[in-house]
């Protein structure tokens, strides 16, 4: 099977054909920017060439009484999203990523995936959207669920070979998109953070939420809270400023790890349950580009993994904040990978879903961009007033 693409989130005009289902695999990382596991992904094709279009991702459901209507809602974003940009998709790629348990085969992985296939097939079919490959890919090898009788692929699969060796890896690094390692070491970035800081952690956000939440209840205590929150913020936002931006060659867990140290228990804490309004999350969400978006970053990512044990839930605002510091900066498979974290935590955070739809529609976020600005502008202006 051939088909045309052009490197993922770059303008040129130059196209590169892909040859079969190894060389679709390949292209997989630079179309999402990273490494998809665990992953069923969908990439909507246009025209006679198969150019490729959007693109979505989600987790392979544990539970098969779920694949039903994740196809059907799957092939129904995957329409829907593109033709709001006035280009409905002619045809689908499948691809289901998952690598077997310790003991497992591929084979048996393609074998219990197999029902999952043939409901995205049904489903992108009956909008139109005839799945032209559906593929497998698990344990370094690959099969292929649309081949047209037992004999064509060896019951065992094809390797994938090796990757980055595809015309689309040598145009994607010649035009310097960049993949950031796979799926579960980007969400790894996110995660609550284990012994021995959880426990203090988690104590220190019980004190402040006996602390704070009365006083965010009262509707003067409330704007006080705000303007202590943003206050807060301001400062670590400074601190991060002021440190070193760490070498990534030395690993993002180690930069990750001095990240962590530059907040104490008492003041993550207190920052965390403030995010928890909405007005001040979005006084939050002003700190997005220029010389704020990199130190904005950290800090959000790093009061993530400080959101342990029962206060889990409350990491969905600065993981918004930090999707939408990595959208706004143009890391949009970052973005999509923070603002899926969120949505996993709180499926019905409004400011998430926004983001996270937005972004995987392939929308400018400059409009917000400018939204924000004019909201800083406009609270800046009343303090001076006030102060005056």
């Amino acid at each position: 099977m051939t088909q045309h693409s052009e490197p993922a989130r770059q303008p040129s005009t130059t196209r590169v054909t892909l040859r079969g289902p190894a060389e679709l695999i390949d292209s997989l990382p630079y179309l999402l920017g990273y490494h998809p596991d665990d992953s069923i992904v969908l990439v909507g094709l246009h025209g006679p060439n198969g150019r490729f279009g959007g693109r979505l991702r989600v987790g392979i459901p544990a539970r098969e009484e779920g694949w039903p209507d994740i196809a059907e809602q799957l092939a129904d974003c995957l329409r829907g999203s593109s033709s709001a940009r006035g280009d409905r998709p002619d045809g689908a790629l499948v691809f289901l990523c998952q690598d077997p348990a310790d003991g497992g085969s591929g084979r048996a992985v393609m074998e219990r995936l197999r029902p999952l296939a043939q409901r995205l097939r049904t489903a992108c079919g009956a909008l139109d959207m005839p799945v032209y490959e559906a593929l497998c890919v698990s344990g370094g090898r690959y099969w292929s669920y649309c081949c047209p009788g037992s004999g064509c692929c060896p019951a065992d699969g094809t390797p994938v070979g090796v990757p980055g060796t595809s015309v689309m890896a040598a145009a994607a690094t010649y035009a310097g998109v960049r993949v950031e390692g796979s799926l579960k070491e980007l969400t790894a970035r996110l995660a609550p953070l284990g012994p021995p800081v959880a426990e203090p952690q988690e104590l220190a956000l019980d004190l402040a939420g006996t602390a704070l939440v009365p006083r965010m209840l009262g509707e003067v205590d409330r704007q006080t809270v705000r303007a202590e929150t943003l206050a807060l913020a301001q400062r670590l936002l400074d601190r991060y400023r002021a440190a070193p931006t760490a070498d990534l060659r030395a690993g993002r867990a180690r930069a990750d790890a001095r990240d962590d140290g530059l907040l104490s228990h008492e003041e993550a804490a207190t920052l965390i349950l403030g995010l928890q309004d909405r007005v001040a999350r979005d006084w939050a969400a002003e700190w997005m580009e220029g010389a704020d978006a990199a130190p904005a970053l950290r800090l959000w990512r790093a009061l993530a993994r400080r959101c342990v044990g029962a206060y889990a839930e409350h990491a969905a605002a600065p993981l918004t904040l930090a999707g939408w510091v990595a959208w706004a900066s143009g890391d949009e498979p970052g973005a999509r990978v923070a603002l899926g974290r969120a949505l996993d935590l709180d499926p019905e955070y409004v400011f998430a879903r926004l983001l996270h739809s937005a972004c995987n529609s392939g929308l400018d976020p400059e409009p917000l961009r400018q939204c924000l600005r004019r909201q800083r502008a406009e609270r800046t202006s009343r303090a001076a007033t006030a102060r005056n």
